[in-house]
């Protein structure tokens, strides 16, 4: 292979509307998982980084985080804006995705009890009402609607705000502003193109973030802010960073990455409907199929981790100081792992997916979303029947988190 053909196919780790083409990304990447599973890439945008695209290394740099630590390059960001932001000072975000132990498990340690499986089973009955809410909703709708944008990012948007306790009337503000913050590649749903208008987001967030912990102090109740804004490490409250940062990972990670397994696992089956005929049969294949979803979207498209000493990965030598892009969805659709990956199965057994990370930074609201999802397509196949699609879904340019930002279907609510 030739370096330009090699350059060629890398671009669609730094190109945003590569995510938003599956057929071009996932093309690429067989090619660089038979061929080059770790390989450098360069691009006039981005600062260099090596790719990690099989399952099995993704695993190996997870587990060893010791050796990949996520700071001071968490994720993928263009260098134009970590330059204006390394130029303005200290970090405007500090999220449990930029931190390490023994930051990392204190900071974790916080919520960790709100989002283990025994919490959340009590919000069962609660999830499943939501979830009706939002079918009644596309009954309203007279048989046919955006399912992204009219149904998808509503139902796990009022989950979350509601455990964290915010007002019904302030969804909207924090819908617009994830959309903003995580379509900052789409022109469709960003704020901007210019770094320092994209950086107004993040300030919009904390603006109203500040003021929510200054609430929760004067007036604590039950409710997840209140947890945040009361906390102490070490015998210290959380300052308003530290406060916002964690509300904003929790609010924005709590919803749009679940919206987006919603609507690209109902694309999903739409595209399959051997495989929804099946589910509806089987209504116990439930789990299985929520697992298949979330691999077959796999949201978060990538983390990174830079190498503290000299690692060998695969048969590949990462130096020290070098950054590590962890490929998930490329992951994901390993044929070393999966059998038949490009197959749709909502029966797969043994689903070892990473869409959900893997090691001490396993996703925090895991079992949220498994929930979330599995009771909001239990009330869907009870209740809605000759579901189709009536336009071509879209996706949104993204090179970190994103799915489906368009899905016109057609349906019938009993």
């Amino acid at each position: 292979m030739s370096v330009t053909e090699l350059t060629e196919l890398t671009r669609v780790f730094v190109d945003p509307t590569a995510y938003a083409d599956e057929e071009r990304f996932h093309a690429a990447c067989r090619v660089l998982r038979r061929e080059h599973p770790v390989v450098r890439v360069e691009s006039d945008a981005y600062r260099p980084f090596w790719a990690v695209t099989r399952h099995a290394d993704v695993l190996e740099v997870e587990r060893d985080d010791q050796h990949f630590r996520n700071a001071p390059r968490p994720l993928l960001t263009p260098a134009a804006i970590e330059a204006r932001a390394a130029a303005n000072g200290p970090q405007l975000v500090r999220t449990l995705i930029h931190m390490d132990d023994p930051d990392h498990k204190a900071s974790r340690g916080i919520t960790s009890g709100w989002f283990l499986p025994g919490r959340i089973r009590v919000l069962e009955e609660r999830i499943r009402e939501l979830a009706v809410r939002y079918i009644d909703h596309m009954a309203d709708l007279d048989g046919s609607c955006d399912f992204a944008q009219e149904v998808a990012v509503g139902f796990p948007l009022h989950v979350i705000l509601s455990i964290l306790g915010l007002p019904e009337e302030d969804f909207p503000r924090m819908l617009k502003l994830t959309k903003e913050l995580f379509g900052s590649d789409d022109d469709e749903l960003n704020r901007s193109r210019d770094p320092e208008e994209q950086m107004t987001v993040l300030r919009d967030f904390f603006e109203y973030f500040v003021a929510l912990t200054e609430d929760r102090r004067t007036k604590p109740t039950d409710d997840l802010a209140s947890v945040i804004a009361n906390a102490t490490i070490d015998g210290q409250l959380l300052n308003d960073f530290e406060t916002a940062s964690y509300y904003l990972i929790i609010t924005t990670a709590g919803h749009d990455t679940t919206s987006s397994s919603i609507s690209g696992g109902l694309e999903a089956l739409l595209r399959h409907p051997d495989q929804l005929g099946r589910l509806r049969d089987e209504p116990l294949l439930s789990a299985n199929a929520v697992e298949e979803m979330i691999r077959w979207v796999t949201p978060v498209k990538e983390f990174m981790r830079t190498a503290t000493e000299d690692r060998t990965v695969g048969d590949q030598t990462i130096p020290a100081g070098d950054a590590v892009y962890l490929a998930y969805l490329s992951a994901n659709r390993d044929e070393a792992v999966f059998d038949d990956p490009f197959r749709f199965d909502v029966a797969r057994p043994d689903n070892k997916h990473v869409a959900f990370g893997h090691g001490v930074h396993f996703c925090l609201g895991a079992h949220l979303a498994r929930l979330e999802l599995r009771i909001f397509f239990e009330e869907l196949l009870a209740r809605v029947t000759d579901l189709q699609l009536t336009g071509e879904p879209s996706r949104s340019a993204t090179v970190f988190v994103g799915g489906l930002k368009h899905l016109p279907v057609s349906y019938r609510v009993l």
